[in-house]
């Protein structure tokens, strides 16, 4: 009896439930529910869906593209779900930049992103998931919410063109690694530099919260502003002087 042939493709593809939870899948999959709810909950709150849907679309291409070429482990966990909805919301925070934007509203949604924040590593630690990518994608999100939140307040003319310092900071501390490649170097974890982290999106939050005062508004802006650049001035100096 003539022994039957089996295409070599198909001893190589992989069943159809491991190509449904390889973590590119899973991520694309709730990438495209979160899509959807950015643009529902961005007409909701700011009548304003087509800025928060490209900006998630171009987050979640970006994430993506580093996912399947730097991710190590083989689920995505609940960890990287939650950075994720936290981009989400980002995003639809987005929508408030230069639309008109209930306060309240831009409050609850920023406090939420906020909360988020923490949980991802927690949960990154607890199911053994921690990776690179995690963290990127973890800071990456601090510092476009820091970016959406002063635009808002800028754009709403809630403050100065100070508030700049706190959104877009960490994008001049990126940019100057262009110029000086020292820059560009790997910090270690530290306590200080994630204590001001929070106490930078935290003072956003309370410039944004309706019922804060405007005459507080400088002084909190001033000494949040200070501390961030006290803290990526320690990180350029120890930079500087490895690279020397």
């Amino acid at each position: 009896m003539k022994a039957r042939m089996i295409p070599e493709a198909t001893l190589h593809r992989a069943p159809k439930s491991d190509r449904l939870s390889n973590p590119a899948s899973v991520f694309g999959v709730v990438a495209a529910g979160l899509l959807l709810g950015v643009a529902v909950l961005s007409e909701l709150a700011f009548s304003a869906p087509l800025r928060p849907i490209l900006l998630f679309l171009a987050i979640s291409g970006l994430c993506l593209r580093g996912l399947m070429s730097s991710y190590p482990h083989s689920k995505l966990g609940s960890c990287n779900i939650v950075t994720l909805l936290r981009a989400a919301l980002v995003s639809v925070l987005a929508g408030a930049i230069f639309a008109p934007a209930p306060a309240w509203a831009v409050f609850f949604i920023a406090v939420l992103a906020f909360l988020s924040d923490g949980a991802d590593g927690w949960l990154a630690r607890r199911s053994g998931l921690s990776s690179d990518f995690g963290a990127r994608f973890d800071m990456e999100m601090d510092a476009l919410l820091g970016a959406v939140l002063a635009l808002v307040l800028l754009g709403h003319g809630l403050v100065g063109f100070g508030i700049l310092v706190l959104g877009f900071t960490r994008y001049v501390f990126v940019l100057a690694g262009l110029i000086w490649p020292a820059l560009r170097g790997d910090l270690p974890e530290n306590y200080r530099r994630k204590t001001i982290c929070v106490v930078q999106i935290a003072a956003l939050i309370l410039l944004v919260f309706p019922l804060t005062p405007s005459a507080v508004a400088p002084l909190i802006t001033s000494v949040a502003a200070c501390l961030l650049l006290y803290s990526f001035a320690v990180d350029a100096w120890a930079l500087m002087r490895r690279g020397a």
